[in-house]
């Protein structure tokens, strides 16, 4: 039974935004997984690294369908777009490829 003042909701919304809330808890616990700080190269760290490659990344996502590209659609294209770009270090770095998978 409701309470007077309050409304009847569909059932695809409470469904909805209870997947939302989760999918952001999700996303928020990756993250805070990702040791930003965690030295990896000669100075270099995670955060270091994210930050040179971010610009281009979110370029190329936000401009895929104008470019006739479909952007990044899986984990596995993520980590070969890091490692080809990222700058001096061409190997994998798992906290820098999960910080930009998490955005896919």
């Amino acid at each position: 039974m409701l309470k007077e003042g309050t409304k009847k909701v569909p059932f695809f919304i409470c469904t909805l935004n209870l997947f939302h809330l989760s999918l952001h808890q999700q996303i928020k616990q990756t993250m805070a997984k990702v040791n930003l700080d965690k030295h990896i190269w000669e100075g270099w760290t995670v955060r270091d690294f994210i930050n040179d490659l971010e610009p281009t990344f979110n370029q190329i996502q936000s401009n895929a369908s104008s470019w006739g590209n479909k952007g990044f659609t899986t984990k596995e294209e993520v980590k070969k777009w890091c490692m080809e770009n990222q700058p001096y270090y061409k190997k994998y770095i798992p906290d820098v490829v999960n910080y930009f998978a998490e955005k896919i």
